[in-house]
């Protein structure tokens, strides 16, 4: 039984690398395009917007979570 969830684990993390991957690429293009059109590489409200979906879905656990996100995805600010 425990075997089997951790590979159920293993498999469910490969997963979640894959999309934080993919979140990343897409974020690059955005960033791209913002800063093509003259605009800044950062938009402040939008992240303020994901901070809360994430402390809204996961609690306040998920703010730290989405911090990480918004940090790989777009670097430090």
């Amino acid at each position: 039984m425990i075997t089997g969830a951790r590979a159920r684990i293993d498999a469910l993390d490969e997963r979640i690398i894959g999309l934080v991957r993919e979140r990343m690429a897409v974020s690059a293009l955005i960033q791209e395009s913002r800063i093509s059109s003259g605009g800044r590489r950062v938009n402040l409200s939008r992240e303020m917007e994901i901070l809360s979906h994430y402390r809204n879905a996961l609690g306040r656990p998920g703010t730290s979570l989405a911090m990480t996100l918004l940090e790989l995805s777009r670097g430090r600010i």
